[in-house]
């Protein structure tokens, strides 16, 4: 792939990071972070886990990718969406020591599929993981919140007092803001619906009076994040490893849109083994302080295509900027005032998003869903990985959800007997 003649221009490289210090660099790295900082925290603040350790994690994880792919790619990686069920779940039955093993194991199914696709190439993945198992397993991931992102809306939540129509209310002016913002908005605030949606419902919750401003007026200025480290348990690692291997294929396809960006065959070089491992150790590391598991961003990679800011260096400043925010107590504090409609109002799109993301998979794919053999894939996967259905005990060892629904996937995938006309097809 030959390179884009705009990014070989000025002073920005698109081959490897250039780290000469430059204030330049170190704001448009910071502006990188805010660019990803309404997603990163949302995160943490469904599941349960601390957002200024999410903040250190994202910063330090991002470095650790940058080490391993050589410094050549300019993505930077956080808190990753497809783990909010798992993890909501995870911290309910085993607490959050519990539930950061399985993030642990999950990293090391990144690791095991870098080491395969270093081994025997990326056309083994697409053969275990055609869209036809990956498009129902994200929808899985997307519908199995859709009951989380309605109560909360309504205020329907342990601990939020906020009348329904005045939750309704809130959620409402969360979720047009950030609607207009996408659709309507210009240059850089276009990048960041999530947080204007956030930010027009909590001043929407100050003038309804349903703000405690106590918990920032008493949080010092620089505090400790809560790290947490994981506890042993096979059942959360069951239950979570499998999820990796949808923000495997999103990691896929976003190295494969930076490079079309740039110019640049990050694919090749530094190779996709090479990102996903990354991503892995980025995400063992992030378990290993009580971080959700990270996952590349797409509006950080909108973000660069916007600025032209190919340069790698750029990403350090906003790891950097990450880290240092992380022990600002008062960011924390802040989040943690947030009135659950607000979230609530953000949710009930981006989980349908998810969702619509998995059906998408499957469209541009042109799947046969009438096709004998993958209705039976997608049906299973829906009705198993939505229905509740369990295999296991709960106490001990069990299988559901999101865990469920992927490996029954990829099983049925590699079982079922393939139409006639689609054996001819590929002989």
């Amino acid at each position: 792939m030959k390179p884009d003649p705009a990014v070989t221009t000025g002073s920005v490289a698109a081959s490897s990071a250039d780290y000469k210090f430059r204030v330049r660099d170190a704001v448009v790295g910071a502006q990188m972070l805010f660019v990803a900082f309404g997603a990163l925290v949302l995160v943490p603040i469904l599941t349960g886990l601390d957002p200024n350790v999410a903040l250190f994690t994202a910063g330090v994880g991002t470095l650790i990718y940058q080490v391993v792919t050589k410094g050549r790619v300019p993505v930077f990686i956080a808190s990753s969406f497809a783990f909010i069920a798992p993890i909501s779940a995870g911290v309910k039955q085993w607490g959050i020591p519990g539930a950061l093993c399985g993030l642990l194991g999950a990293g090391v199914v990144y690791l095991v599929v870098a080491g395969l696709i270093k081994a025997r190439g990326i056309g083994f993945l697409q053969k275990i993981l055609p869209p036809v198992v990956i498009g129902p397993v994200v929808m899985v991931i997307g519908l199995l919140l859709a009951p989380v992102g309605a109560s909360m809306a309504m205020g329907k939540v342990e601990g939020c007092a906020i009348p329904a129509w005045q939750a309704l209310l809130i959620a409402g002016v969360s979720l047009l803001t950030m609607i207009l913002v996408s659709l309507r908005a210009r240059g850089m605030l276009r990048l960041l619906p999530i947080l204007c949606g956030i930010g027009a419902g909590y001043v929407m919750s100050v003038v309804l009076g349903h703000v405690n401003f106590s918990g920032i007026a008493a949080a010092d200025w620089i505090a400790l994040p809560r790290f947490t480290a994981p506890s042993w348990n096979l059942s959360a690692i069951v239950f979570m490893a499998p999820v990796a291997l949808a923000p495997i294929i999103e990691h896929y396809g976003a190295v494969q849109a930076i490079g079309q960006i740039t110019g640049r065959d990050y694919v090749a070089n530094p190779g996709i083994h090479r990102c996903l491992f990354g991503d892995g150790v980025a995400t063992g590391v992030a378990a290993m302080f009580g971080g959700p598991p990270c996952t590349t961003y797409s509006e950080v990679i909108g973000a660069v295509a916007l600025t032209r800011a190919f340069n790698p260096a750029i990403m350090t400043w906003a790891a950097i900027t990450g880290i240092l925010l992380a022990f600002v107590g008062k960011v924390g504090a802040v989040l943690a005032s947030i009135p659950a409609p607000v979230m609530g109002g953000i949710m009930t799109l981006l989980f349908g998003a998810i969702a619509t993301v998995g059906l998408q998979t499957l469209v541009r794919a042109k799947e046969d869903l009438l096709e004998p053999r993958n209705m039976t894939i997608v049906s299973l996967i829906l009705v198993c990985g939505i229905g509740g259905m369990v295999i296991g005990d709960r106490g001990s060892f069990a299988l559901e959800g999101i865990g469920l629904a992927g490996i029954l996937g990829i099983v049925l995938n590699l079982i079922l007997p393939r139409a006639r006309a689609e054996k001819c097809g590929g002989a």
